[in-house]
């Protein structure tokens, strides 16, 4: 029975890595989508700032050139966005199939040493008995030795 302690003990080691693999696979999606959020959130303020300068100047002349610039560079822009927030959207995937996987193999670990704390149990619990089997038999055998040699004749 130890050896299947060995066994499982050499699984537990392989989980924890895999757990601890997991969890460093969590982490760099956690970093990539915050990234690409931010990236996000920098191409939405300079969208928002230009938009303001170009509303500051909203009373002035234009040119129809400029204005056609202008609106060709928010149309991109909001592509660029649009884009960005595709990006976001599967960092967002990438991040819950990692939790997903993180909390598989922490279920897996905590299962394995379930499984390796009740057999220590079980050999614990076996040794008790034997201890307690070769007691009984040591107190029988004292027991049953004295009466034995009063009963034989000499």
């Amino acid at each position: 029975m130890s050896s299947s302690l060995n066994a499982l003990s050499v699984a537990v080691e392989v989980a924890s890595r895999k757990r601890d693999e997991a969890r460093k696979v969590l982490q760099d999606a956690l970093a990539a989508q915050q990234a690409a959020r931010a990236q996000l959130q920098q191409l939405q303020d300079y969208a928002n700032e230009t938009q303001a300068r170009w509303g500051m100047k909203a009373d002035a002349t234009v040119k129809p050139e400029v204005m056609y610039h202008h609106y060709q560079l928010m149309d991109r822009l909001g592509h660029a966005a649009g884009i960005q927030g595709n990006v976001v959207e599967d960092h967002a995937a990438r991040v819950e199939n990692a939790r997903r996987a993180l909390l598989e193999a922490e279920l897996r670990l905590a299962s394995l040493q379930k499984v390796i704390d009740k057999r220590r149990r079980d050999l614990e619990l076996a040794g008790v008995r034997r201890d307690q089997k070769q007691t009984d038999e040591r107190a029988a055998l004292q027991y049953r030795g004295p009466a034995l040699g009063a009963s034989v004749p000499e």
